[in-house]
């Protein structure tokens, strides 16, 4: 797929081996649509942009920019010759495909956090560090770079304008868990379960395993496939 919004780089730039190389995987999920709009409203440099799920999204269509694009198997071969890899997948897909795509030559990005513990892994937030005064270079190579959680730079932003009026002895933090955060599925099991609830009818509990809408709970039903 050659993205449309790519017109506008020119030919000499083209040449030069300026434009980059890139897949989203998951680009299914609600991240991995993210990802492309956010990637297409930067004018990415990008002469070519896979989309790649697993088989259950197999041949989905997507937009990108003014084109309409299908979503790709993730085989072996679509991580060949890229630059960026950005993993939008669930964690376990993350962790099963990101050392391929790495062996291929492409740099990794993560926004599963499935690599984190990962011993050449960076956990960045460019937000955190331009408040905090530092703009360390980034090195994607050979490591992958993990974007830090959004729950924990919302944390660390507050933290970090509260020591300005006072000092912090301990903090105590609750944070509840959206549907979202597992994708599709899991906004599905969502939706489906208030259109239930409203109508007096059983729960689906696939997910969840236990019901979540109009509600907050501090643990999932014990066959839940996400844990909590």
């Amino acid at each position: 797929m050659s993205s449309s919004y790519k017109s506008a780089a020119s030919t000499t730039d083209a040449t030069r081996g300026n434009l980059y190389r890139v897949a989203i995987i998951g680009a299914s999920s609600l991240k991995g649509k993210e990802v492309a709009e956010v990637l297409n409203d930067r004018s990415f440099q990008a002469v070519d942009i896979k989309l790649l799920d697993d088989d259950e999204s197999l041949g989905q269509l997507e937009t990108m920019g003014d084109e309409v694009t299908f979503i790709q198997s993730l085989r072996n071969a679509e991580f060949e010759h890229l630059d960026f890899a950005f993993f939008a997948s669930d964690a376990e897909s993350t962790r099963k495909n990101w050392k391929q795509a790495s062996r291929g030559g492409s740099a990794i990005v993560d926004l599963s956090y499935a690599l984190e513990e990962e011993p050449s892994a960076q956990v960045r937030s460019p937000w955190i560090e331009k408040q905090l005064g530092k703009t360390p270079a980034f090195e994607l190579q050979p490591g992958p770079c993990v974007i830090a959680h959004p729950a924990a730079v919302v944390l660390a932003l507050i933290l970090l304008r509260a020591q300005k009026v006072g000092s912090i002895q301990r903090v105590v933090a609750t944070l509840f868990e959206p549907a979202s955060e597992h994708g599709q599925k899991g906004m599905d099991e969502l939706h489906e379960q208030t259109v239930n609830l409203l109508s007096f009818q059983e729960l689906p509990k696939t997910v969840f395993d236990t019901q979540i809408a109009f509600n907050m709970v501090a643990r999932y039903g014990p066959n839940a496939s996400p844990a909590l």
